[in-house]
């Protein structure tokens, strides 16, 4: 069974939809790290057939998001230290750059969503969701890069998270880890005066506090 599926008024060929509905779940922080998946698990979850779900994991492992060993095992990855500075080290020389090309084109109501998307963050902290802890975050990041219009570098942006999110998703499992979002109050305040510099760095910090807490994990 390799049907097509219409997506918003898009025809898209099941592998394509299989792709974009697992990697949205890794970038969603429903994946731990080191989750072991199967085709035929995921071929049944999706309700396809295994061949177009190879395709999607294909794809993923090209992006790092997924990994296969050598026994042909499919799961998330382990990040390593080294592994986590390397991915934090682009993060702070990709994110601040969109934050400033995003800079000339914020207008209040667009600070008025990011507050709102903040207060979620909040809100998920005081529940002790860390899927909805990451889910809000990543909103909040790409809300404010999608304004850059650099389609180019968020989707190495994207591919950096891929990478990241299961492991800060684990993080954030251990509630004494989260943290009120002091550095997005920083962005959103830069914004409304907007301070380039200031904003390179709130970002730059925001990214900086993150690889510290998953180091001293």
């Amino acid at each position: 069974m390799n049907r097509e599926i219409n997506t918003r008024d898009v025809i898209l060929p099941t592998h394509e939809v299989v792709y974009r509905s697992l990697r949205s779940e890794i970038l969603g922080g429903c994946l731990n790290p080191g989750q072991v998946l199967t085709l035929r698990s995921l071929a049944k979850k999706f309700r396809v057939s295994v061949m177009p779900v190879r395709e999607a994991v294909r794809r993923l492992v090209a992006e790092g998001a997924l990994q296969i060993s050598s026994s042909g095992r499919i799961s998330t990855p382990i990040l390593t230290n080294e592994r986590i500075e390397e991915l934090a080290s682009l993060r702070a020389i990709l994110e601040p750059e969109l934050a400033s090309k995003s800079l000339p084109r914020v207008h209040d109501a667009l600070i008025d969503r990011l507050v709102l998307i903040n207060g979620k963050i909040e809100e998920m902290i005081v529940k002790k969701d860390a899927v909805g802890y990451v889910k809000s975050n990543l909103e909040f990041h790409r809300t404010l890069y999608l304004r850059a219009q650099a389609p180019s570098t968020l989707a190495l942006v994207e591919t950096v998270w891929l990478q990241y999110i299961p492991t800060m998703r684990a993080l954030y499992d251990d509630t004494s880890k989260s943290q009120a979002p002091n550095h997005h109050r920083k962005i959103l305040s830069t914004l409304r005066v907007g301070d380039e510099p200031g904003l390179k760095l709130a970002v730059r910090a925001d990214v900086t506090n993150g690889l510290r807490m998953l180091l001293e994990v």
